[in-house]
């Protein structure tokens, strides 16, 4: 690491910014919405709801359930949503040591997708007759497989887990779920438009049911990963290296697919299929921060919890009554991103 990437991820402040950041995308996710108060009276109510504290903000009981029932949980599951695709997109960077991956284009995301699908076309209603709610259970084990299945391709050709192979793995793979995913709701197009709506992303759809859903999920995936964010910084010197130094690489790489694939499972599940946010943001904190996977993860957690509560806001408002999906909005933001580092990396080249 250069003597200014070490002293970028020394600072002490990046950790606060990232959490003001973080804030302040909160607050502006409450405040802005086609309906509701006016957006000045929206903090003060959420102030006026502090215990020991009494303001007059002017917003009535219908408006207050606007902000908490409609705008807060959408919110909210956009920063976890966020936060996860983000650390997840980071982890398997650091495991696969290729910057171009995200659970995007490893396929995780669309094996995912299948897993949600399939339990839209058995009915979900019946999933009250179950212990724990099938859609994200579905969603992790053909996450997984698809993950897995990348890895196995992306590795069978020279052992070499290269940019291009990987990236070509991942993009064979989504074609094939894709086609599956396909064939599943040319024999159910009773339930093509909820399919399609979650398929684009359906943020608008959140509710604190949701939140409650994907939270254990995204509580133990990201603890799991923060507690690796070290032994990820030993996998950056090379397999046969980092053995030498006594890491087990083997369970390192398993821990953390395993970790990333099961948050990212569960928030898809809810979600949809939000590309290009593992890419942006670990790219955006390495330029700032540095390439330590020590800071890189937990602000790559809160910048994306950040990013895609801003990345959110435009969607709510541009073509108001209707939305415009948040999957479209961070494809508009992601794929010339994506264009620019494969410039910048040919450049360096």
């Amino acid at each position: 690491m250069s003597q200014t990437s070490q002293v970028r991820a020394s600072s002490p402040w990046w950790i606060p910014t990232a959490v003001a950041a973080l804030v302040l995308a909160l607050l502006c996710g409450a405040m802005i919405g086609p309906a509701g108060p006016t957006w000045w009276r929206v903090p003060l109510e959420l102030l006026n709801r502090l215990p020991l504290l009494t303001i007059n903000s002017g917003v009535t009981a219908s408006e207050w359930n606007i902000i908490w029932l409609v705008r807060m949980p959408r919110v909210v599951l956009a920063g976890l949503v966020g936060a996860t695709l983000s650390i997840a997109g980071a982890s398997y960077q650091g495991v696969f040591r290729n910057p171009l991956v995200d659970p995007y284009l490893l396929g995780v995301a669309a094996g995912a997708g299948l897993g949600a699908t399939f339990v839209f076309t058995i009915n979900r209603a019946g999933s009250s007759t179950w212990l724990v709610d099938p859609l994200p259970l579905a969603a992790f084990a053909c996450g997984l497989g698809a993950v897995l299945i990348t890895y196995v391709v992306g590795t069978a050709f020279g052992g070499e887990r290269s940019s291009t192979t990987l990236v070509l793995a991942g993009v064979a793979v989504t074609s094939l779920v894709t086609a599956v995913q396909a064939f599943l709701l040319q024999r159910h197009t009773d339930v093509m438009r909820e399919v399609y709506s979650w398929i684009l992303g359906r943020l608008s759809t959140a509710t604190w049911t949701d939140v409650r859903l994907v939270v254990p999920y995204v509580v133990l995936s990201s603890t799991v990963l923060l507690f690796h964010r070290r032994l990820l910084d030993v996998l950056r010197v090379g397999d046969d290296e980092a053995t030498a130094l006594g890491a087990n690489v083997t369970r390192i790489r398993l821990v953390v697919v395993l970790s990333a694939t099961l948050g990212t499972a569960a928030v898809v599940a809810v979600s949809g299929l939000i590309g290009f946010v593992g890419i942006i943001v670990p790219h955006a904190v390495r330029l700032l921060a540095g390439a330590s996977y020590r800071v890189v993860l937990p602000l790559s957690l809160l910048f994306g919890a950040a990013f895609l509560i801003m990345a959110d806001i435009p969607g709510r408002i541009l073509s108001n009554p209707a939305e415009t999906p948040i999957g479209v909005v961070t494809a508009f933001l992601g794929a010339p991103f994506f264009l620019l580092i494969l410039r910048t990396r040919q450049a360096s080249r």
